[in-house]
């Protein structure tokens, strides 16, 4: 079984101050933006979002407005690949903690376990984890706001800012052995293969990178610094103390759907996830007065709903992506679910 090096970041694992992602994720935006030939007060404008913000970087933008107004950029601009070309030149120390405390780690693999672990108070309503996966690591990102359809730029963003952590020590020739997108392959995807030098699959269940371990072996980080690593660490605890209490079945939900791409949700499984017994979790699931097999259900049938208007999985694809084995049995689940198949339910929901 693959081995989450943390657990996956429980969906509403935000601090009191920040509610959104912290605005020291647009660092340099404005500037990128007019590089681009885009005009500043049309593209903040339409996406809601106050250019003074971006002046704090400890301030918190709601995460809605974060992402279109990425979105409104590479219209405006009239660059389709621009959230991955302002995540190539994006370095590490512009992220603030998240940053600093990958670059104060001692090696490149703990600034990574490191990275992953603080991403939660950064950026609430979002799957962050890193998995064992023997020979690799797997980094794991997507977006899970109800009010968020489109965010492919700031997936390409992302995927940016963790390849930069790595090539920070390795170099600028450093390649993922893969990276995967959530959204369909763009008109311009060959440059998705330059700025990451190496196979690039879109369409997938969630946005990866695969990181050879070999690659992170005894590399220390050129700025190492136990002191400082410490007050980082520190004040992420403390955001901890004071984060919103996250109800299991909150966490259970999304353990579930992180695991579901890999196929039938095992009880016991997430349960270790948890660092619960299978009994126990199930225990607690009944004083919910829900079963497992409920759980899963109820997570399929809101992804299917979602996945289908956004119109990026094929029917197929879905059923993968959803952990069925069989297509037939997802379409099956489906019509149970609402009574038409996804075609009828996707061509309802288009017209």
């Amino acid at each position: 079984m693959l081995q989450p090096l943390l657990s996956p970041a429980p969906l509403n694992a935000q601090s009191a101050s920040n509610c959104g992602v912290l605005s020291a994720a647009a660092n340099g935006l404005d500037g990128f933006i007019v590089q681009h030939g885009g005009d500043l007060d049309q593209v903040f404008g339409r996406a809601g979002i106050d250019p003074e913000q971006l002046l704090h970087p400890t301030l918190s933008l709601p995460l809605p407005n974060y992402c279109k107004v990425l979105e409104e950029a590479a219209r405006q601009t009239a660059c389709d690949n621009f959230g991955l070309h302002y995540g190539q030149q994006f370095q590490p120390q512009a992220l603030g903690l998240l940053g600093y405390i990958g670059l104060c780690s001692a090696t490149l693999e703990e600034a990574l376990i490191n990275f992953a672990k603080a991403f939660p108070f950064h950026q609430h309503s979002t799957l962050i984890q890193l998995v064992d996966q023997g020979e690799c690591y797997r980094f794991d990102y997507q977006v899970r706001h109800g009010a968020i359809n489109e965010r492919r730029q700031d997936a390409e963003l992302t995927m940016g800012m963790a390849t930069n952590l790595v090539r920070h020590v390795l170099g600028r020739d450093w390649a993922p052995r893969e990276v995967t997108f959530e959204h369909a392959q763009p008109e311009n995807w060959q440059e998705h293969r330059e700025a990451f030098q190496t196979d690039i699959r879109f369409g997938q269940a969630c946005n990866t990178l695969l990181i050879p371990k070999h690659d992170l072996a005894a590399r220390t980080m050129p700025g190492s610094d136990p002191m400082l690593l410490m007050l980082i660490k520190d004040a992420i605890r403390q955001l901890g103390e004071s984060a919103h209490e996250v109800s299991l079945l909150d966490q259970a939900r999304q353990a579930i759907a992180a695991t579901l791409h890999l196929g039938e949700p095992v009880l016991e499984d997430i349960a270790q996830t948890l660092g619960l017994s299978g009994w126990t979790l199930q225990r607690r699931l009944r004083e919910h007065r829900m079963s497992f097999t409920q759980l899963v259900d109820q997570i399929r049938q809101q992804s299917a709903m979602t996945h289908l208007k956004q119109q990026r999985l094929s029917v197929t694809q879905l059923a993968t992506a959803l952990g069925y084995s069989e297509t037939s049995a997802f379409s099956r689940a489906f019509k149970r679910w609402f009574g038409i198949s996804p075609k009828q339910w996707r061509s309802a929901a288009d017209s």
